[in-house]
């Protein structure tokens, strides 16, 4: 599953600013790394990934309320 997903990004706004996820590294089906970028800053963070009717997702804001799906993940494109 690693590779199939290395390096996708999705963009998210967290109706104050973009967040921009990048997958660092997807193992199994229960832990995702994922580069965050808000703001000009970046982070590293590992997140516990869960299931539901829509897919695999992580929790992401203020109480884990919003469900980021990683099929949601784009490839990363050159301009």
């Amino acid at each position: 599953m690693e590779n199939k997903f290395y390096l996708k990004e999705f963009e998210y706004y967290d109706g104050e600013s973009f967040v921009k996820f990048n997958i660092v590294a997807l193992y199994d089906e229960k832990n995702i790394t994922l580069a965050v970028s808000k703001q000009g800053k970046v982070t590293v963070s590992k997140y516990d990934l869960h299931t539901d009717e829509n897919g695999l997702y992580f929790e992401y804001g203020i109480a884990g309320q919003e469900h980021i799906y990683i099929e949601d993940f784009e490839e990363i494109t050159e301009c």
